[in-house]
């Protein structure tokens, strides 16, 4: 499957993926992992934000987060998530869309162990998507926890990843006169061989 510059080219989207951001790490001035991720609240009303992905397997997405937060509650009730890679400098996205499950085992302990010990602090010291008073307060509550953990904290239990398996991946390059390239993967379970679309701009 190819479009008529070849950008399409091969049949794993998993495989197109990492392409396209390898080009765009070279492109992007900061974070081309970004990711606008959506998820749902109970009452079904749609909640979308940034974070990284973090890693890109043979059949998912990896990000990162608090399992508390508004993000990682709306997910696990939902266990489900979209997301977009949108990269401007390249013209370029892709749209997920797929079922979430945790990574909360050693491959979550080993990235967890990767970022730099502020960050490791301050994953403990934040009760993300909750009110807080001031950041005087958020600031003393990481001096508390930096006296009580050290320099080699354990990941937090509420802290861990989400692994995305898609079942619909759709990548988009831009087109002159907005006759954009459309290409889109779509399964009915993970179990299933993807089915192929080239969609109207």
């Amino acid at each position: 499957m190819s479009d008529r510059t070849g950008i399409f080219a091969g049949s794993d989207p998993f495989s197109i993926t990492q392409t396209w951001l390898a080009e765009a790490e070279k492109s992007e001035l900061n974070d081309p992992n970004a990711i606008a991720l959506a998820s749902v609240d109970a009452d079904g009303l749609p909640n979308v934000r940034m974070v990284l992905l973090k890693d890109i397997e043979a059949n998912a997405f990896v990000f990162y987060t608090n399992y508390e937060s508004a993000k990682g509650q709306e997910i696990n009730s939902t266990g489900k998530a979209a997301f977009v890679l949108h990269w401007k400098s390249l013209r370029r996205q892709i749209r997920v869309r797929g079922l979430v499950s945790r990574e909360d085992g050693p491959q979550a302990d080993a990235y967890y162990k990767s970022r730099s010990l502020k960050s490791r602090l301050g994953a403990w010291a934040s009760r993300q998507s909750r009110p807080l008073s001031s950041r005087g307060a958020l600031i003393a509550e990481v001096a508390m926890i930096t006296a009580q953990k050290g320099t080699n904290p354990d990941r937090p239990p509420y802290w861990g990843g989400f692994r995305i398996v898609p079942l619909e991946i759709e990548f988009w390059a831009d087109g002159d006169f907005r006759l954009h390239d459309r290409f889109v993967w779509r399964r009915q379970s993970p179990a299933d061989t993807w089915k192929v679309n080239r969609l109207s701009p």
